[in-house]
């Protein structure tokens, strides 16, 4: 499958993009496990004539279209994996890959930038620079932005824009807001260790069941009693594992959980926290506590220039533009804006379920008027940093 030009033929691209979706679709790949939708994305791009580039990464892929050579350079990104999910929803194109699936819709993503980059390279004479296309593994895990960013993937770019898909929103809505978008997510794990004992002698033991209970109780007053009630933030506990009999005390306890937050001050502030509560209530029982941090991707922070120089391209395209509410939910796409200003949107696909639900489905229509969007972005993006080079240039 693939396209040996890019077409002109709006119902010809469509039919391509929606091929593309349910091809990647029905052979979904777990993060960092994107091998064959890596070659697939390649293909698809060199049968169109679009450049790839040779940058050191074990899946994912870069693809550029260069216009003028000495313009400047914008990125557009798509997020390319599938998730842990046993597919639910009964289509030709179900998954087939046991327990594995994309309910994310980041194969709708991965549609929508090649067809981005198929429009681009129809415009590539008059491109005022060079578009960078980037397909990112690994956005599940929170960590796959940084592995684009490693292989220089970002180099020299000026701008930077990304999409979600927003399955609770319809077919030609567009969401967008400035600054905060998405929490902050870190992960944590408490290791527990107190003195084992028969359940019907607890005095010769340290339980730890009861020093997990009280940490659990006492976690959720750092957000309630410790945290202004106009910063929102949260701490969810999602695993507990101890013990393995009905009759025993065990030594140790094991949790897990996550922490969510739209600033980072009050970010370091819970983690500190934390290590206040286990050392606090642990030493009181005479046990011992392990927190084991794992820092995830920050808050997107969309650049007020860019988020609404987005929101008019949105409205020239007829796209309804709408403010959204921040989620608590993550995207590593603020690893690039940390480094270079730019904006993420949602796009409205009119599915009847949320995201990671095994039901998920969307409406493939959204996909094409999508495709248009991002190549206008990046063409007039390119178009006004040129211009404003120039007048720096001039003055």
């Amino acid at each position: 499958m693939g396209l040996n030009i890019v077409s002109d033929n709006k119902n010809e691209l469509e039919s391509h993009l929606i091929d593309v979706r349910r091809n990647l679709h029905a052979e979904p790949e777990l993060s960092n496990q994107e091998i064959e939708t890596s070659k697939k994305i390649k293909k698809w791009l060199e049968n169109a004539g679009i450049s790839v580039l040779d940058v050191p990464l074990q899946t994912g892929i870069i693809g550029e279209v260069k216009g003028q050579s000495d313009g400047p350079v914008v990125a557009i990104r798509a997020d390319i994996d599938a998730l842990p999910i046993n597919e639910e929803a009964v289509s030709s194109f179900q998954s087939t890959i046991p327990g594995v699936m994309h309910a994310c819709g980041h194969d709708f993503h991965t549609a929508v930038i090649i067809g981005a980059a198929y429009l681009l390279k129809n415009r590539q004479d008059r491109l005022r620079g060079t578009v960078r296309i980037i397909f990112q593994p690994a956005e599940e895990t929170g960590h796959g932005a940084k592995s684009i960013i490693n292989s220089g993937g970002l180099n020299a770019v000026e701008a930077i824009f990304g999409l979600h898909n927003d399955p609770l929103s319809e077919v030609g809505v567009l969401g967008v807001k400035e600054g905060v978008l998405t929490a902050g997510v870190d992960r944590f794990e408490i290791n527990i260790k107190g003195k084992g004992s028969h359940a019907a002698r607890p005095h010769e033991g340290i339980d730890p069941i009861v020093i997990a209970s009280e940490i659990i109780s006492r976690l959720q007053a750092v957000i309630s009693r410790e945290t202004k009630p106009s910063e929102t933030a949260v701490i969810s506990v999602t695993q507990i594992r101890g013990g393995n009999t009905w009759n025993v005390i065990p030594e140790t306890v094991y949790l897990e959980g996550t922490v969510r937050t739209f600033k980072e001050d009050i970010r370091e502030t819970i983690r500190k926290k934390i290590e206040r509560v286990i050392k606090g209530i642990t030493e009181t029982y005479g046990a011992k506590g392990e927190l084991i941090w794992h820092a995830g991707p920050p808050s997107v922070n969309n650049d007020p220039e860019w988020t609404n120089f987005a929101s008019h391209i949105a409205k020239t395209n007829g796209y309804k533009v709408v403010e959204v509410e921040p989620t608590s939910g993550g995207e590593d796409f603020s690893f690039y804006q940390q480094l270079i200003r730019g904006a993420f949107v949602n796009i409205g696909v009119s599915g009847e379920y949320g995201l990671h639900h095994p039901k998920y489905t969307l409406n493939e229509e959204a996909i094409l008027p999508a495709a248009y969007y991002f190549a206008d972005l990046a063409e007039q993006a390119l178009n006004k940093i040129y211009a404003e080079n120039f007048a720096k240039k001039s003055s």
